[in-house]
C-alpha cells in the first residue's frame, strides 16, 4: 500500500496561515516609481561601512493599504510609507544596496513583491522576475519613534533653508566634537540654526508655526543633509520632536529620526561683534563674481588669500602670486573709515553661495577682528568670517 508523505491541503493552509500571522510571508503590489523613490531615500540611512548584517538591510512591512520601507544605522533612521495593494500582510528584510540598485531600474513597471517560504523576495514585473535572498528580519532593531518631548512645528521650506544656509560651516575637527554639528536653538517662535568651525560662523533664523519651549539640540550634519533632501513640500508643516538624545521629524508619509550630539555648543553670541567702524553695502552677484575671479591665483594656496581694500566708495579686491596679480574694483555704499584687511576667499564664497539676496552688507571693526556679513533686506542671516593676518 502506498502512503503519501506530502502534506494535506488542510495542513498547508494551517502552515500558510501561521506564516502570515507571524509576519514571515507577504505579498504586495505597488508602482515602481513610488517604490524606487522611497527605497533610494531610505537607503541613505544604510551604514557606510559593514556593521551588523541586519543593519545592511532595508525593511519592508506590508500592512493594510501601505508598504512601509525603513533603513537605519542606529544613529540615523528613515522610514517612508507608500500606497500599495496588500494581498498578504507581512514583513521582510532585503539586502539594502542590492535591492536599491535593482528597484531603481524599475521605475516604469508595476511591481509584485512576494516573500516565499525560503525567505526569498520574489520581484515580478511585466513578464520578468528576480529573486533575492532575504536577511533575518528578527535581528532588525525596532526603529525609534518619538511622539513626546518638546514639539516644534515649522514649514518644510523654512527648515530646509535653515539647514542649507549654515551646514557648510560645520567643523570637521575631531578634537572638538561639540561643534561637529549644527546647533538648533529653539525659543518661543524662532528656530536659530548655528554652525561654526573656528574660522567662520553661519547663523540663520526662521519662524515657527506655534510657540515652543526653549530647548537646544546639536544635530549631526549627515542627518541634516539627508533631512534637507526629504523636505520637498514647501506647503507642508514639519513636526519635530526633541527628547533626550534624539530628534524625530515627522513629514507625514516620511519620518526621520537622528541621534543628537552630546556636549555643550560654544557660546557663539560672545564672539559676535556689536560695534563696527566700517560698513559697506554692495550688489551680491557683482561681489560674488569679482571675488571668484580675484581668487583664481590663490586657490592653490593654503589661505586662499584675497585682500579687501575699502576706500572712498570703492571696494578693491586683489590677489598676488608668483605668476601674476588680479585686481577688481566694485562700487559700494560706505559708512565709516577706510580699511584694508585680508580674508580666505573661500569662506566668503561659501557664505555668498548660500545667499539669494540682491544686496549684502559687510561690517568691519578692524583688520584683526571678526567681520560680519548679512543681507541688506533681512536680518535672518548672519555670517562671520575671521580675517587672515598678513605681514603687510
Amino acid at each position: 500500500m502506498h502512503i503519501s508523505t506530502a502534506p494535506t491541503t488542510a495542513a498547508l493552509n494551517r502552515r500558510n496561515y501561521k506564516l502570515i500571522q507571524e509576519g514571515k510571508e507577504m505579498k504586495v503590489i505597488c508602482q515602481g516609481l513610488d517604490l524606487s523613490e522611497a527605497v533610494i531615500k531610505v537607503s541613505r540611512a544604510l551604514p557606510n561601512k559593514s556593521v551588523a548584517p541586519a543593519l545592511e538591510g532595508i525593511k519592508l512591512a506590508a500592512k493594510e493599504d501601505n508598504l512601509i520601507i525603513s533603513a537605519t544605522d542606529t544613529d540615523l533612521s528613515i522610514q517612508i510609507i507608500i500606497n500599495a495593494d496588500v494581498l498578504r500582510e507581512g514583513e521582510a528584510l532585503v539586502p539594502g544596496k542590492l535591492f536599491t540598485e535593482y528597484i531603481r531600474k524599475l521605475t516604469n513597471e508595476q511591481i509584485e513583491l512576494t516573500l516565499n517560504e525560503r525567505k526569498q523576495m520574489v520581484i515580478k514585473y511585466t513578464d520578468s522576475e528576480g529573486v533575492i535572498q532575504c536577511l533575518d528580519a528578527e535581528e532588525y532593531p525596532l526603529l525609534k519613534r518619538i511622539d513626546d518631548g518638546e514639539k516644534i512645528l515649522i514649514a518644510e521650506e523654512y527648515l530646509r533653508e535653515a539647514i542649507e544656509k549654515v551646514i557648510f560651516a560645520v567643523s570637521t575637527d575631531d578634537a572638538r566634537p561639540n561643534i561637529k554639528g549644527v546647533l538648533f536653538e529653539i525659543e518661543e517662535y524662532t528656530l536659530t540654526a548655528v554652525a561654526l568651525d573656528g574660522y567662520r560662523l553661519a547663523m540663520c533664523k526662521k519662524p515657527l508655526e506655534t510657540k515652543a519651549s526653549a530647548i537646544n539640540a546639536i544635530v549631526p550634519p549627515r542627518s541634516l543633509n539627508e533631512l534637507a533632501k526629504l523636505l520637498v513640500n514647501d506647503d507642508n508643516i514639519a513636526t519635530v520632536f526633541i527628547n533626550g538624545n534624539y530628534m524625530f521629524v515627522d513629514l507625514g508619509y516620511t519620518v526621520l529620526c537622528t541621534k543628537l550630539l552630546t556636549g555643550e555648543f560654544i557660546k557663539y553670541r560672545q564672539i559676535l561683534p556689536s560695534e563696527f567702524s566700517t560698513v559697506i553695502e554692495l550688489n551680491k552677484i557683482q561681489f560674488e563674481t569679482a571675488l571668484d575671479r580675484t581668487s583664481i591665483l590663490s586657490r592653490g594656496e593654503k589661505n586662499n588669500l584675497v585682500k579687501f581694500d575699502v576706500r572712498e566708495g570703492v571696494l578693491t579686491l586683489s590677489s598676488n602670486s608668483e605668476i601674476g596679480n588680479i585686481k577688481e574694483n566694485l562700487t559700494i555704499s560706505l559708512k565709516g573709515k577706510d580699511l584694508a584687511v585680508s580674508f580666505n576667499a573661500r569662506y566668503f564664497a561659501d557664505c555668498l553661495r548660500a545667499m539669494n539676496n540682491e544686496f549684502v552688507k559687510i561690517k568691519f571693526t578692524s583688520p584683526m577682528t571678526p567681520t560680519i556679513m548679512t543681507p541688506c533686506e533681512t536680518d535672518e542671516l548672519t555670517y562671520l568670517v575671521l580675517p587672515v593676518r598678513t605681514m603687510n
